[in-house]
């Protein structure tokens, strides 16, 4: 195995030496970002996400994936729900039934062909963390460089599985990395929910700074509140990565993004739309 897993890291220097080439031109921060269906589904008991409230309280989840374009290139973060559970008529259904019943009314496949961006188009990549809804489709970009905590890539999945393909090429990271060099994409390290979870400041033009919470927080109510799901691996560091995301919103006069937020997200521009 850790011969494979050093394989991966090899390329991924090598992929990323040719990104950092392809990067030297004059041409310097974020030009758009499109934020993509990448799943809906109604959890059964939302007291899982806030411990002693709501008990027995159903609602509705969405997974939402963002495609950026930079100007060296186009970057993705998040996959959401695997494309094949858009063939499931009733869904994916959670072993847990206070989870949520994932359904996938878009394939993230389609979506990035209606814009005209073709997997190989996407030379770089992240997700927020390794559960089953954040990595469904990690796969579809197999050459795509993905930037992941070292917290995350070592942390043994089901049956000691590695969390990846270890011939999928990757950088892990420890803490913080701006992405491109020039501060309009920052990886924050935002661990609680996972021992590698992180999070994404994106700096627009004209909407201005964004912070893509991953799963920090999965609704308003709960960031409000400053609660902690049960099923978060550190109750400590949660609230520490909540107010490492309230201190860079108050310095970057940025907005917060909820990923799993069905409220904020209707609010906002679908692909094909985008935000610039």
């Amino acid at each position: 195995m850790m011969p494979r897993i050093k394989l991966a890291f090899a390329i991924a220097a090598l992929a990323l030496s040719g990104f950092a080439a392809h990067a030297q031109s004059d041409k310097t921060g974020v030009e758009k970002l499109y934020v993509l269906n990448c799943g809906e589904g109604t959890a059964g008991d939302i007291s899982r996400w806030s411990p002693g409230v709501n008990e027995g309280k159903t609602m509705d989840f969405v997974d939402t994936c963002y495609l950026i374009k930079h100007a060296k290139g186009w970057f993705l973060w998040d996959t959401g729900i695997p494309d094949a559970v858009a063939a499931m008529p009733n869904g994916l259904a959670p072993a847990d039934p206070k989870a949520v019943t994932w359904r996938r009314p878009k394939t993230l496949a389609a979506q990035l062909e209606q814009l005209g961006v073709k997997p190989d188009d996407i030379k770089a990549m992240a997700v927020s963390h390794t559960h089953p809804d954040h990595i469904g489709n990690v796969e579809l970009f197999p050459q795509s460089v993905l930037y992941v905590q070292k917290a995350e890539y070592d942390w043994p999945g089901a049956n000691n599985a590695p969390r990846f393909k270890p011939s999928h090429p990757a950088e892990p990271l420890n803490g913080d990395k701006d992405i491109f060099g020039d501060g309009s994409m920052t990886i924050l390290s935002t661990p609680g929910h996972t021992p590698g979870h992180q999070s994404l400041l994106v700096k627009l033009p004209k909407t201005g700074a964004v912070v893509l919470s991953g799963d920090a927080v999965h609704f308003k109510d709960n960031w409000d509140h400053r609660r902690v799901p049960s099923m978060n691996v550190d109750k400590d560091q949660t609230a520490a990565s909540m107010q490492k995301i309230a201190d860079i919103l108050a310095k970057e006069k940025a907005q917060l993004w909820i990923n799993h937020d069905k409220a904020q997200r209707d609010s906002q521009k679908l692909a094909p739309e985008f935000y610039d």
